[in-house]
């Protein structure tokens, strides 16, 4: 049986769920939505540890390693590193993902 894949997070990952999270609470005045919709995306990505390529190949680059999980209205975008798993960023599906330079 395969081992579990580690899961880390990078700080723009951690920022994208406070922001999510924000915005439920102090725009839309839903905080328990926020809240949910959090709690949901982690189950999301506590999954990759058992399925890390059940994600598909984010379109915009094209690059093995690195993949997304759709989870309407939001992209997860995690790279694979060997035995590890890195969540990169959670946004809006209809964002395109730009690389830092």
């Amino acid at each position: 049986m395969p081992r579990k894949r580690a899961i880390t997070f990078a700080v723009s990952a951690f920022d994208d769920l406070e922001s999510i999270r924000a915005w439920y609470r102090d725009q839309q005045q839903v905080p328990e939505v926020g809240d949910r919709l959090v709690k949901e995306i982690i189950s999301q990505i506590e999954r990759l540890a058992d399925f890390p390529e059940s994600g598909r190949i984010v379109p915009e680059f094209n690059i093995e390693n690195l993949r997304e999980i759709i989870f309407a209205p939001f992209r997860i975008v995690y790279r694979l590193d060997g035995n590890k798993i890195k969540i990169v960023r959670i946004w809006r599906s209809e964002r395109l993902l730009k690389m830092s330079e």
